[in-house]
């Protein structure tokens, strides 16, 4: 099944079946890729960032307190270093939208994992 996703939304992905370290079960990913890839409905699959509510004080972790429009419920990081390309199919339930200033940390976090900063 594909799903109509947008940069910067958070969403419930299924990351099952996970291996090694790789996360498991239901969890929250950040959208990155562009809109125009990722509406494209021939490409079955898009890059996302892993949230979670364990993070580190490094530059990489982008601390995201929980708000209306974010819809997550606790105080949570986007883990720039855990950046994936998965099928549109894992898309569970759209939390929310990530605000444009946090979106903003998140790409820095992203040039830096990358060395692209």
């Amino acid at each position: 099944m594909s799903r109509d996703v947008r940069r910067g939304e958070i969403w419930w992905v299924d990351w099952s079946p996970g291996r090694g370290s790789e996360q498991q079960g239901l969890r929250p990913a950040l959208v990155v890729q562009t809109d125009a890839a990722s509406s494209n409905p021939r490409y079955p699959n898009t890059i996302v960032v892993a949230v979670s509510t364990r993070g580190k004080p490094v530059p990489f972790h982008v601390p995201v307190e929980p708000s209306p429009r974010n819809g997550l419920k606790r105080r949570s990081y986007v883990k720039a270093e855990q950046l994936l390309t998965i099928s549109k199919g894992r898309f569970v339930e759209r939390i929310g939208t990530l605000e444009r200033e946090v979106m903003a940390q998140v790409e820095e976090a992203v040039k830096l994992v990358l060395e692209f900063a």
